[in-house]
Parts: C-alpha cells; sequence; structure tokens
C-alpha cells in the first residue's frame, strides 16, 4: 500500500470516529500516524528534479507568494501593483509557472510571486499543485486570493492544503523545548497545566516515532496538534492576508461581513477599489522596519531608509550598514519611538522601532 493511499485510509478512519473526551487520545495518534506520512510525502516527492518554473530566485527585503484557485484576479493584481506584464484571462490555468514581480513600498523593495491557481488535492501532487504549495513555503507572507462571490468554498479547501504541506497559517511556533537524546528514557514536563496534552500521549506518540529518549518540556497550554507539529519538526509558521477579490460583484452587507474577519481586505483589482488598504495591509503583515542614519552633525537620510525585521537592533543595523562597524563601535545615538529621551545612548543590543533615527559612535 502507497503512502496516498495509507494517508486517504486515516482520513477516513478519522471521519467516522466520533469525536469526544473518550476518543481524544486514539484521535491524536491518528494524527501523529497521519502528520508522519504527510512529511514521508513531502520528503518523497522533494528528492526528484526540481519543478521547471517554479524555481525563482529571491529578490528584495521580502518575498509575497500569491495563493488561490484559478481565475481569482492573482494575475491581475501582480500586473498592478508590480506592472510586470503577467497573462491576464477568464480561463482558468493561464498561470503555468511561477511569474514574480518586483514592487517597491516604504522604502523596502518587496517581490511578489504569482503562483499558478491550485486545486483540490493539490498538495498530493494533483495539477502540479505540489510544485506552488511546496513555493510557498519559500515565503515571507502568503497572500490568499480569494472570490468573494465563493469565499465560503475556497478558503478552508486552501488552508487545508496549505496545512497538509506543513505551512500553517497566523499561528506562532509552540513554546515547547524538545530534544532527542541518545538516552535516559523519556522526560516529560510542563510548566503549565495543559487542557488537551498528557504525559501518556506524549510518550506513547514519541513510541510511534520510534523515539525512546527525548526530553519534553511544555512552557505554555498547547494543543495535540501543536506537539505533533514540534515532533515532525517540517513546519513553517507564516502570516497569511486574505484578499477578497470582486467585491463589486456583492452586496454592500456582504463586504462588511467579510470586511470584519482577521487578516481581511477586500478589494476589487479590475476597478480599483481599495487597493491602497491592500498594499498598506501587505507591508504591516511583513513586519518591516525602517531605521534611518545620520552622520555626526548632519541631518538624517530619510530618502534611504535601511529595511530591516521587527525585532532588529542596532547590531543588526550595524550588519546591514557593514559589518566592520562592529569592530569598531563604541555607542549609537537614537531618536524615535524606542529611546526613552532623544537621543538616547545605547548599546548594541537595544531594540529598535519603525522610523527610528540611528547614529554610530565609533572608538
Amino acid at each position: 500500500m502507497g503512502i496516498l493511499e495509507r494517508i486517504a485510509e486515516i482520513e477516513n478512519e478519522m471521519s467516522r470516529t466520533q469525536k469526544n473526551k473518550a476518543t481524544e487520545y486514539h484521535l491524536g495518534l491518528l494524527k501523529g500516524k497521519l502528520a508522519r506520512l504527510r512529511a514521508e510525502l513531502i520528503e518523497t516527492k522533494s528528492s526528484g528534479p526540481k519543478g521547471e518554473g517554479f524555481d525563482v530566485k529571491r529578490s528584495g527585503d521580502a518575498r509575497v507568494a500569491l495563493i488561490g484557485f484559478p481565475s481569482v484576479g492573482k494575475s491581475t493584481l501582480l500586473s498592478t501593483i508590480t506592472e510586470t506584464e503577467a497573462a491576464v484571462s477568464s480561463i482558468d490555468f493561464t498561470t503555468l509557472q511561477a511569474t514574480p514581480g518586483r514592487w517597491e513600498y516604504n522604502g523596502a523593495v518587496i517581490q511578489l510571486l504569482d503562483l499558478p491557481g491550485i486545486i483540490e488535492g493539490a498538495s498530493q501532487g494533483i495539477g502540479r499543485g505540489k510544485q506552488v504549495v511546496s513555493t510557498a513555503r519559500t515565503a515571507d507572507l502568503i497572500l490568499m486570493m480569494l472570490d468573494s462571490t465563493k469565499s465560503h468554498l475556497q478558503r478552508p479547501l486552501l488552508e487545508k492544503e496549505l496545512e497538509a504541506v506543513g505551512i500553517r497559517l497566523n499561528k506562532h511556533t509552540p513554546n515547547i523545548y524538545y530534544k532527542v537524546k541518545t538516552g535516559g528514557g523519556i522526560s516529560y514536563n510542563a510548566t503549565c497545566k495543559q487542557s488537551e496534552l498528557t504525559e501518556k500521549f506524549v510518550y506513547n506518540l514519541l513510541h510511534q516515532y520510534r523515539i525512546f529518549n527525548a526530553e519534553v518540556l511544555v512552557r505554555e497550554d498547547v494543543s495535540i496538534d501543536d506537539f505533533i507539529d514540534v515532533v515532525v519538526g517540517n513546519r513553517i509558521y507564516l502570516p497569511c492576508l486574505y484578499a477578497y477579490n470582486k467585491i463589486d460583484a456583492i452586496t454592500i452587507e456582504e463586504v462588511d461581513r467579510i470586511a470584519r474577519e482577521d487578516h481581511t481586505v477586500v478589494v476589487s483589482v479590475e476597478k480599483d477599489l481599495n487597493m491602497d488598504t491592500l498594499k498598506e495591509s501587505i507591508w504591516q503583515s511583513l513586519s518591516l522596519l525602517q531605521v534611518y542614519t545620520k552622520r555626526h552633525g548632519e541631518y538624517p537620510d530619510f530618502s534611504d531608509g535601511l529595511i530591516m525585521r521587527t525585532g532588529a537592533t542596532v547590531e543588526d543595523a550595524c550588519r546591514e550598514i557593514h559589518k566592520s562597524l562592529l569592530d569598531t563601535f563604541k555607542y549609537a545615538l537614537v531618536w524615535g519611538k524606542s529611546a526613552k529621551h532623544n537621543p538616547q545612548r545605547v548599546g548594541l543590543s537595544h531594540p529598535l522601532c519603525n522610523e527610528d533615527v540611528i547614529e554610530i559612535v565609533r572608538k
């Protein structure tokens, strides 16, 4: 029996099993088997030759992957924002390979990647969907394009396909310390009360994966799925922005209902409705910072800032300017939101905020 058949068999058993407290443990073990088989499926497919047209070189400060079903407006959005000439048509599967576009916003260069439309079963290789969802793992943000007239059907199907290849949307990495050891058996500890996870389940799941020596420390209340993700280890946690297109085809009441959902923007790319909000939402979801530099006795250079990730420090800024600055670094002067007073004298570990101004003082 092949991997796909075994996956289908476990999924059928899970669908037949009634969900309650008595079956929670059994369902958890089935989820563990399912996760292991899906991980094997990903490794088996990725060991072969790369899909033609999907190996796009990464460029810019961040990468955004456009994911969606055929004919939802991904190529139209790419052409509108980046001025890249992408194939646009009302016919399904017009885009057959990954099409990159270059977009400049707030001083940052963002690469938009228009991926071919995917269909149900894409995570198992149907319609070249395996290459599409796997390419999405390389992105910093998933921009899920949805047809507002069919959004209640499209969104759960797309989330299921991404979930199957180990992409977790709008979730944080579980706060679990997990390390496989060479001896000593399995050590399990939790610093807080667990609503789902039990010591018995941890032991049996690890034995199912043929792991008999490991240390597990759970620092927050996690689900069974969270623990399975940590054990499997090939999960990617990405922010996702849901863009509902073609809002000109639905009622204003429906637009209002959709717009109130989390991580959601409503647009009409063809009619140029709410596009500025979409661009700003992409910027906010990427969590990028723009930090300006200044020389001693001069005004800051606001024309060309440093683009960095949220949580970046003065040390990261020095590396961004030139790594040799760290050798001669004495202290830095910072103006902006991260400073208690302007200017504040800080060291390398000082965290920076968006639109801060920094001056590096050498020895």
